[in-house]
């Protein structure tokens, strides 16, 4: 399974959301809390093609976006193939 990240604020209910899905799923995650770790904004919107909002999700280094495109991919279907994929380590 690739690494995912999933950089988030203390008070983001899109956040919270999109940490649900991914928690009822059993996926672990690395979440980075911009409001708390220095830097870690700018590298979010730099991983993020300037991005700014959070959720910023990515899972091994694709860029997922947000809290909608995560549960889009998941309507989809699209979101377990993603987290099944061999990490690129």
């Amino acid at each position: 399974m690739p690494d995912v990240t999933i950089y988030t604020t203390g008070f983001c209910p899109f956040c919270f959301h999109a940490k649900k899905l991914l928690d009822n799923k059993r996926v672990a995650y690395n979440e980075i809390d911009v409001d708390m770790v220095p830097g870690a904004r700018n590298e979010m919107r730099q991983r993020a093609n300037g991005g700014y909002t959070v959720p910023q999700i990515f899972i091994g280094e694709r860029h997922v976006g947000g809290c909608d495109e995560l549960y889009a991919l998941e309507q989809k279907n699209q979101l377990d193939p993603l987290l099944a994929q061999e990490s690129a380590h």
